[in-house]
């Protein structure tokens, strides 16, 4: 194994290590990783809210065990490619080993790792972003049409991934047009690129299709209750937190673009940045939407500083800026990950209110931030799952049915009772529900802002409430657990027009 190869393999091992130290264990799974979770055992070529690849690796997580490690394996391995590719650009383009090393260290103490500790689409989403432009950066270099494929290919696997990356088609096509790179519309092969990408999408096309595009309905509902809470300064503003330790690498690398003369053919990658930035704040987007455009700017800026210093007084330089990114990737780690006690975080939020990002996304700042609470409770809501369901005779047919998928798929994945299976009327799981058998009893998970009725109480012969949610911290806190035994009317009728109601409200 070559110097470089060597250090490349540090990089990764320090990165997977990084990843499972910024999780406290007074930590659960995260609310969204439940419900991609449960995707794995009903895999389809779409769902509501996402696309199939996300529930490829869950089914593979279920086959090595279904375990939390396995979880957090997936992201960091997302991640670990990430570099990769970053690494392997910068030698492309000439860089030294200072290089390569300086930009796998931005990469690694950076935002992504953030990302990188939870299972969601977006992990991959940044690494189908940096291999498009990885593709794209080896034809500008060589010409050779393969890598219009492979780019293609990244388009097509990133669609299937998260729609996200047709963002980074919306801002490539204009800066190819603006720059040097506009001949490569004259190129058949970049089509068929296209046309590739297209072919690898179609079946979640079609599943769409099928289906109604639920994907406008979850477009609706985000942008009602999630991106109308917004704001366009506050979505560039966050550009800069990002990577704020290493923000002057890729300032440098933006600057490159026209001042470096081997870097003004690759100003494609400036410009494609720009004009998906503008799309994104026009539309109000999350800003984290945009981090996949980041990654590769730090193959130049890496080059680029190395260059300026290369003068003698430059070495003093050198290991200062690789020092940077880590000290102040240290000091934001007790705010910036779930590594630290709540009450610490909400001792920090009381001191200093601006410090860190309690805005959820209903607009209100809260003790902690959303990902943090939505990270608590869940094996607490479990275990009394679990303990209403002993309650229930063993011979009769018990539902779980619950507010959100966070609780459904936390039960699924925590409780130790064999078989149990819960579901909800919310996300995909309405379109899980197994009505083939009659219902005799029903456990219902509630929120604490949504108590159960005495009407809901009258269809059956007995109700206990088993517990609620204790932890004050948890997002779920409150959350009531309700058994309710012997029907003394058709549940499975109720539920299942509760259902059609439900998917009507999706064709809409």
């Amino acid at each position: 194994m070559n110097q470089r190869n060597l250090f490349l393999f540090g990089f990764i091992l320090i990165k997977f290590i990084l990843q499972y130290l910024l999780i406290g264990s007074g930590y659960d799974l995260h609310r969204d990783e439940y419900l991609h979770l449960d995707q794995a055992h009903h895999l389809a070529w779409g769902y509501i809210s996402v696309p199939p690849v996300t529930s490829w690796f869950s089914y593979l997580i279920y086959l090595l065990g279904y375990t939390e490690f396995w979880v957090k394996f997936f992201p960091a391995l997302f991640g670990a490619l990430t570099i990769m590719l970053v690494w392997k650009a910068t030698e492309r383009l000439g860089g030294s080993l200072y290089a390569q090393s300086l930009a796998a260290i931005c990469l690694i103490f950076s935002s992504l790792a953030r990302l990188n500790i939870l299972f969601q689409p977006n992990s991959f989403d940044i690494l189908a972003w940096t291999f498009v432009f990885f593709a794209l950066l080896y034809f500008i270099q060589t010409g050779k049409n393969k890598w219009l494929y492979l780019l293609g290919i990244g388009i097509g696997f990133g669609f299937l991934n998260k729609y996200n990356i047709a963002f980074q088609v919306l801002g490539l096509l204009p800066a190819l047009l603006l720059t040097s790179e506009r001949k490569i519309f004259k190129n058949p092969h970049f089509y068929a690129a296209f046309g590739l990408a297209f072919f690898i999408a179609l079946p979640n096309l079609i599943w769409q299709l099928q289906n109604d595009f639920p994907v406008l309905w979850h477009m609706r509902m985000l942008s009602q209750y999630q991106l109308v809470n917004v704001n366009r300064f506050d979505f560039l503003n966050d550009q800069f937190f990002f990577f704020f330790g290493s923000f002057f690498v890729l300032c440098l690398a933006l600057i490159s673009y026209f001042t470096y003369p081997s870097f003004r053919k690759y100003q494609v990658f400036f410009w494609t940045t720009f004009f998906t930035l503008a799309i994104f704040t026009y539309l109000k987007a999350k800003s984290y939407y945009a981090i996949g455009l980041y990654p590769i700017h730090f193959a130049f800026g890496a080059i680029y500083l190395s260059h300026l210093l290369r003068k003698s007084w430059g070495k003093y330089l050198k290991p200062v800026a690789m020092i940077i990114p880590v000290f102040l990737f240290i000091l934001a780690i007790p705010i910036a990950f779930p590594i630290g006690n709540p009450e610490y975080l909400k001792g920090v939020q009381s001191r200093h209110p601006d410090l860190m990002e309690n805005r959820w996304e209903d607009g209100e700042i809260h003790d902690l931030p959303q990902d943090f609470a939505d990270m608590l409770g869940w094996k607490e809501l479990a275990g009394k799952v679990d303990l209403a369901y002993s309650k229930a005779p063993a011979d009769e047919y018990t539902v779980i049915i619950c507010d959100n998928y966070g609780q459904a798929g936390a039960i699924n994945f925590y409780a130790k009772t064999k078989g149990l299976r819960a579901f909800t009327m919310n996300a995909d799981y309405v379109n899980w529900i197994d009505l083939s058998r009659k219902i005799n009893n029903v456990i219902l998970v509630r929120d604490s802002a949504d108590r159960i009725s005495e009407r809901e109480i009258s269809f059956f012969e007995k109700s206990e409430e088993i517990g609620t949610i204790t932890d004050a911290n948890a997002r779920e806190f409150g959350t009531v657990i309700q058994l309710l035994l012997g029907t003394k009317t058709d549940i499975n009728a109720i539920l299942a027009a509760e259902i059609e109601e439900k998917r009507a409200e999706l064709r809409e």
